[in-house]
């Protein structure tokens, strides 16, 4: 089976402004990783705009992007998180917050026009982010003996793997992480060392 070794994701928080007929929509981009990072944020925004309206937004989560949501709070139906949640895609991002604070200026814009707006300043406020390519690696914990030493050795180096710490009091032990696209030619290349345990441990 063959694995995506990496994902697309921002660095650091963004904002951008979108303005129609009077209403201004703030757009706010984060990196999350967890749902608590996307209460929170949402937490601090409510805070910080006090007088605004509608907080609309859509999140993504996941090296594949499996987790979504997306929330019109308030507006109608699909007119704000879907809008949003179009932008997330468009680029292919992941563990990313997008949040859009609006700020009502008295006229009613009509769901077009409301998905414009919640679109632009999304969109917008992507354009001020900065986008990155992350890798996904998987840690292994692997146990060998002493007379394996160097094919095992030379096993990880020819996967680039890397090792986090060694410890040679009792067995062999090797805490290390590989790209996950190259794990199961890890996996199959370790099998004829038999004294060899390998354990996933997590992926990071």
């Amino acid at each position: 089976m063959l694995f995506s070794d990496s994902f697309n994701t921002i660095k650091i928080p963004s904002h951008g402004i979108f303005k129609d007929r009077g209403s201004k929509f703030i757009g706010y981009v984060y990196p999350v990783k967890t749902e608590e990072d996307i209460k929170q944020h949402l937490s601090n925004l409510k805070k910080e705009h006090v007088g605004a309206r509608h907080f609309c937004y859509a999140w993504r989560l996941g090296a594949g992007g499996q987790a979504w949501r997306a929330n019109d709070d308030g507006e109608p139906n699909n007119s704000a998180g879907k809008p949003i949640y179009s932008q997330i895609l468009s680029k292919d991002l992941t563990n990313i917050l997008i949040v859009v604070v609006r700020y009502f200026g008295g006229t009613l814009l009509g769901v077009g026009g409301l998905v414009n707006a919640y679109k632009s300043a999304a969109a917008e406020a992507l354009l001020a982010a900065v986008i990155t390519e992350e890798f996904i690696y998987f840690q292994y914990n692997l146990i060998f003996d002493v007379h394996d030493a160097n094919a095992v050795l030379r096993t990880l180096k020819e996967i680039n793997a890397e090792i986090i710490s060694q410890d040679y009091t009792e067995h062999y032990t090797l805490l290390f992480n590989v790209k996950r696209s190259l794990s199961e030619e890890l996996e199959e290349k370790l099998k004829p060392i038999y004294n060899a345990k390998l354990t996933y441990l997590k992926t990071l």
